[in-house]
């Protein structure tokens, strides 16, 4: 007996073998079939669709789930809420009237780029006097804080040496407050580690969001360590969230580098660097596990600390940085490979990009494996030739589409004209034979597929500003990286992807299609319902007796 039955659908299966279908049978939590007479199907629950669009459920490939989580509960200091720094100091100083003095105000979202320059300290200190003020910038690769967070560090006159990091100074020496990459983890030693309960609530309510929007996986891009880690036990809280029931979406968990440790282990097992018991990738099972291991090779294209060859437009000497020596970056990647990890370096600027290839080539040379398929994260500057190695190499780049609208004018601004060419490829990654995923960094960027398949089509920033369109990719093509793409970067496109017989039941029902409708029209398709594992997680009402 077959539970569930949706018929009368439009049913895009990201099939080669069977693109359309008009029904999908689900049994168990997983897809049954693709019956082309379904009146012939003896079915628990008949749904039918009236003509609305199935697809696989979204997965987004790189996003920070219990970040996002955190952020939904902190001032809101994006653009569209805060449009110049009177608005964000009037936004702090409204939180600081219903925060007690000492305690922390906490605000996340600002782009320097739009709002003419990053927050002061000063200016922080009379928004919200005798507070601890702390202000995370968009990108996430830097934050201000105020003079009381920089005097319990001890830098309040004098800036620390933070190597990966910079304490920014004025022109007398004084520290602004701004502090860059891993001169972040100052502050991080203040404020964390989170409890696991305050994480769990994180997770939930992130989950919540996602299914909205046809999320039913993601790959949480980093926890346990750096600056972008939340609790040295945050496996923990994703964990406490799936035994009590809040963990709405499946999730892969990439791991800091930071937290991987020599094992001991004997000489022939290859095991160098990894975690206790020697647990590395695909530990776990369908709803949690673990995915690669996290490294950050440099920083943010917006915040111009991305490693570059050559320097940023109008910044003369102003090439970014890695965030740790070269030769150190290299020997965790490698070491992480031979110990049987998946590697994901975040890479952003042209002179990473080389880093994290050589880095691969190395590996592989030294210690060849099957279809380690390593992943760069963002490759967001990359030389037609880092293309073409790349794929050579069988790596998986990540890029985000719908950084276009959100930050694509600072982007822009920092390369200048002669290396638009380069930024955030699509259409280059799929023509030389790479396979593209799907992904959103949220919170850096609004996090709903849709808006990011929007932007892999149409690739034009907020101001209107076409955004190297000649990356421009079909709806379809857009479509099957957040679903076949994203599956196959976390090596699970055997169980998911796709409308295949044998797949998790895991469908986002549309209100159109989105390789019909024009393509101004993508970002408004509505999301009708979510199913994970065949049981309806999220309903729209739009469809009767769908949940």
């Amino acid at each position: 007996m077959t539970d569930l039955l949706l018929v009368n659908a439009n049913v895009l299966t990201m099939d080669p073998g069977r693109p359309r279908a008009t029904a999908v049978a689900i049994a168990a939590g997983r897809i049954t079939g693709l019956p082309g007479s379904p009146a012939q199907v003896r079915a628990a629950h008949v749904v039918d669709l009236h003509g609305a669009t199935v697809a696989p459920g979204f997965h987004d490939a790189h996003n920070h789930m219990a970040w996002f989580g955190m952020s939904l509960g902190e001032v809101d200091l994006r653009f569209a809420a805060v449009g110049s720094l009177g608005e964000l100091y009037a936004a702090v100083a409204r939180r600081a009237e219903t925060t007690a003095p000492g305690d922390w105000v906490v605000g996340s979202g600002y782009d320097q780029n739009k709002i003419g320059a990053h927050p002061d300290r000063d200016a922080l200190d009379r928004a919200a006097p005798g507070r601890r003020v702390w202000v995370r910038h968009a990108s996430g690769h830097m934050c201000v804080v105020n003079t009381p967070v920089l005097a319990e560090l001890g830098i309040d006159a004098a800036p620390a040496d933070v190597p990966g990091g910079r304490v920014a100074t004025d022109a007398a020496g004084r520290p602004t407050g701004l502090l860059e990459e891993r001169a972040q983890e100052l502050v991080g030693r203040l404020v964390t580690p989170y409890p696991l309960a305050s994480l769990v609530a994180a997770i939930d309510r992130a989950g919540a969001e996602y299914l909205k929007e046809g999320i039913t996986s993601c790959t949480e891009a980093g926890i346990g360590g750096g600056w972008i880690g939340r609790s040295p036990v945050e496996l923990a809280a994703y964990q406490a969230a799936r035994e009590q029931g809040r963990l709405r979406v499946r999730v892969e968990l990439m791991i800091a580098s930071d937290v991987l440790h020599p094992l001991g282990a004997h000489a022939d097992d290859g095991l160098e660097l990894g975690l206790d018991l020697g647990m590395r990738t695909g530990f776990g099972d369908d709803w949690l596990r673990l995915g690669a291991m996290k490294i950050f090779s440099d920083g943010s294209l917006v915040g111009r600390t991305a490693a570059m060859h050559d320097d940023f437009a109008g910044s003369p000497g102003e090439a970014g940085y890695l965030q740790a020596d070269a030769g150190e970056l290299v020997a965790t990647i490698i070491g992480a490979h031979r110990s049987g990890w998946q590697v994901a370096t975040h890479a952003v600027g042209d002179r990473a990009i080389d880093l994290a290839l050589d880095a691969y080539a190395q590996a592989q040379s030294r210690y060849p494996r099957q279809d380690a398929r390593h992943r760069i994260e963002h490759f967001a500057v990359s030389r037609p030739d880092q293309v073409t190695r790349a794929a050579e190499l069988g790596v998986v780049a990540v890029p985000q589409g719908r950084f276009a609208t959100e930050i694509g004018d600072g982007m822009l601004a920092a390369l200048g004209p002669s290396r638009h060419g380069w930024l955030y490829r699509h259409r280059s990654l799929l023509d030389a034979g790479m396979t593209l995923p799907g992904s959103s960094d949220r919170p850096v960027a609004l996090g709903a597929p849709l808006l990011g398949m929007h932007d892999m089509v149409n690739r034009r920033t907020a101001s209107g500003a076409p955004y190297n369109p000649g990356e421009a990719i079909t709806a379809m093509e857009a479509l099957r990286a957040y679903t076949y793409g994203s599956a196959y970067a976390s090596h699970q496109e055997d169980i998911k992807g796709t409308i295949t017989p044998g797949k998790l039941a895991d469908l986002v029902v549309l209100s159109d299609d989105p390789a019909a409708v024009s393509p101004d029209r993508i970002a408004g398709i509505g999301v009708l319902a979510t199913f994970v594992g065949g049981q309806c997680r999220h309903d729209s009402g739009a469809v009767d007796g769908l949940c």
